[in-house]
């Protein structure tokens, strides 16, 4: 259980830290929950006013048993729905079971005891009036038809209540009894007027219940002989999620128990035979997870991983997508006309440097201001959760790892994966105006965009899809492990295709799949297979595949800047065929290559030069070549992308501004 350990100590930490008054976890012996109503008293009980609540969470004292609850009778303290609070709901045709009287003598009992609060006589004197549900019938705040409170709301010539509009339906109806009343106390003697806003009395009730003891027994995280939990926060991801990470009172049906010997007599007598842990200590840790989540957790569906130093100091989130660290890129592959209201021109990278090298210094300067935050001895902790079913829920995956070990690992990510992606950006005009630009700034790609390059439009009506990717992707993102082959193939075949894809989809996904496949030879389990691929046009290579990729990028240009002269706007050839070209590259370069020839005459008469210079380039490509290789028609790897980008960048970089090239397929 090192999980529960670290974050109980991260509690302990981010309590203690003066700097973050206003950013702590929530207090002990309190839960987060959906407030509805907010009824206002005065300082003898009476009511003066009630309104509705509209996305508004609250943290409010509850007891062990109410802080979990799932059914039976639970109340919480003070602030509770309806069918707790008032004791004329019964009265109104309540759907469910009143509590009434379980909430008062437990308000009664915190009153009468030695850590009261000033604004607790006024509230437990309205609740003894009975009278809750017709106040707020009069104010128009619960709703009723012959004494019965509403279901749903069938007047077709008035819009339905706020009410109506807040509460969860269930099949089309709502109880109102779910309603959550949080009180208001007006009372000159009283500082914070919102109960749920005093910190004095958040500090009474924690004094209150920590005097009700309970079974005491050696908790297994702090050492210590405490009185133990039976019932384990939930409420991890939001204020509705029932899920919990310990559940250990299933104690009926056909549940295997292995050795032990549980039953409701023996826990009540001397606790659990195992997973005795402090009750206060598991609030803590679930505090702290709570806490985590809502500020830096990454989620997806009921999928959440969260990477925190139990420092509480700030550390790079593994699924984050790193800022572009490089300020010098490759813009939009467009050849639109320029005008006084374009953006300045993005700076060229130098083909003739490291881009790589470059990068990795950035990535490295970019990380070395967190090591000098961090502590040598800091734990960093990663942790994935997931549910399977509403009310149970499980770590997916957990590791510790000291600052330097868990910044290398991330650096290595960054940097074996890096490579051109395309991203769009707000850009200021020469006008003041702005304007969403496209470039492609050297990064690794994030997980969410991977997950995009990959499926699709299929994650649509598969969510399970997305939490499998990232779970697979964990490893790799903290553990150096290569990306899966067929992840890293799913991205080439998908960057193949063409059809049925926007151009800019088919853009984004060249970028991932070169990224994934440089990652995937620089980490290949074969040190003979390494390799490490330049980010820049390397003219040195002559491997057939990535020659191949030129080729087409030539082709690509070639026939673009045709269109883009004659005014036409459609796919080139070389698009089209892309996926074919993949498959079988010797056959379907020739078909490409004939196709060229209206486009070349077109040129020789209106871009005489640029059409010189392609065939140059087409013609030393082919040259390169080994003539057994080129005429063989085997389908192509991951290289073959790495060389069509690169030659595409290359051009975008030597296009001269008097002669534009590329014709944009759409976005």
């Amino acid at each position: 259980m090192s999980w529960l350990s670290t974050l109980y100590d991260t509690y302990e930490q981010a309590m203690s830290q003066p700097n973050m008054a206003d950013d702590k976890p929530m207090p002990v012996s309190h839960t987060i929950q959906n407030a509805h109503i907010n009824i206002v008293l005065d300082g003898e009980g009476n009511f003066r006013r009630a309104r509705i609540l509209e996305k508004t969470q609250i943290v409010l004292p509850a007891t062990e048993k109410s802080a979990g609850r799932s059914s039976g009778e639970a109340p919480h303290p003070l602030s509770d729905k309806i069918q707790y609070v008032a004791g004329d709901y019964a009265s109104y045709g309540g759907l469910k079971k009143a509590y009434a009287e379980g909430y008062k003598n437990q308000l009664k009992n915190w009153l009468d005891s030695d850590s009261t609060h000033p604004s607790l006589p006024p509230i437990y004197t309205y609740i003894s009036k009975n009278s809750l549900v017709a106040d707020l019938v009069n104010e128009k705040i619960l709703w009723e038809a012959g004494h019965v409170l509403l279901t749903s709301w069938t007047d077709e010539n008035a819009d339905s209540p706020l009410l109506f509009k807040v509460l969860p339906k269930e099949k089309g109806t709502l109880d109102q009894g779910n309603a959550l009343v949080c009180w208001t106390v007006e009372n000159s003697d009283i500082k914070y007027a919102n109960t749920w806003l005093d910190p004095t009395l958040q500090a009474a009730w924690i004094a209150f219940d920590a005097k009700q003891g309970g079974i005491s027994a050696l908790c297994y995280i702090s050492g210590k002989v405490e009185p133990i939990a039976l019932n384990h926060p939930a409420k991890l991801r939001h204020s509705g999620d029932k899920a919990k990470l310990i559940s250990s009172n299933d104690l009926d049906g056909y549940t295997y128990k292995g050795r032990f010997t549980d039953s409701k007599k023996s826990i009540d007598k001397v606790g659990l035979q195992a997973a005795a842990i402090g009750s206060i200590t598991t609030q803590k840790a679930h505090n702290a997870l709570r806490w985590l989540i809502s500020r830096q957790g990454k989620r997806n569906e009921d999928q959440v991983i969260v990477a925190w130093a139990v420092s509480s100091k700030h550390i790079p989130q593994p699924t984050d997508d790193l800022v572009a660290l490089d300020d010098e890129y490759w813009d939009d592959f467009s050849d639109e006309e320029k005008n006084d209201d374009q953006p300045e021109p993005l700076a060229k990278p130098d083909q003739g440097i490291n881009l790589g090298g470059r990068y990795a210094d950035k990535l490295k300067l970019h990380m070395q201001g967190y090591h000098q935050e961090l502590k040598a001895n800091d734990t960093i902790s990663v942790m994935s959760i997931d549910s399977a079913t509403p009310g149970r829920m499980g770590v997916t995956y957990y590791r510790e790892s000291m600052p330097a070990d868990y910044l290398n690992d991330i650096s290595a990510w960054h940097n074996d994966f890096a490579w051109p992606q395309r991203v769009k950006k707000e850009t200021i005009l020469k006008g003041g105006k702005t304007k969403d630009v496209t470039s492609w700034p050297i990064k690794a790609p994030s997980p969410y965009s991977i997950l995009n390059a990959l499926y699709g439009d299929v994650l649509k009506s598969n969510k399970p899809l997305a939490k499998q990717l990232y779970q697979r992707l964990l490893p790799c993102l903290l553990e150096r492990v290569n990306i899966p082959q067929d992840i890293q193939k799913l991205a080439f075949n998908q960057a193949c295709k063409t059809s049925n894809k926007e151009y800019w989809e088919w853009e984004r996904n060249i970028g991932v799949a070169c990224s994934l496949y440089k990652g995937y030879s620089i980490r290949h389990s074969d040190q003979n297979k390494r390799s490490d691929f330049s980010m820049a046009l390397d003219t040195t290579i002559t491997s057939r595949d990535y020659l191949y990729g030129r080729l087409l990028a030539l082709a690509e240009k070639l026939e673009s800047t045709a269109l883009f002269v004659s005014g036409a706007k459609r796919p080139t050839t070389a698009n089209r065929l892309m996926q074919r070209f993949a498959d079988r590259p010797y056959s379907t370069w020739l078909t490409i290559y004939k196709q060229l020839d209206p486009y070349i005459r077109q040129l020789s008469s209106s871009r005489a030069g640029f059409l010189n210079n392609i065939q140059n380039e087409i013609d030393e490509v082919s040259a390169a070549f080994d003539r057994e290789d080129y005429m063989k028609d085997k389908a192509l790897t991951g290289e073959f992308l790495l060389g069509f980008h690169c030659q595409r960048l290359a051009l975008r970089v030597k296009k001269s501004s008097e002669n534009p090239t590329e014709s944009k397929q759409g976005e």
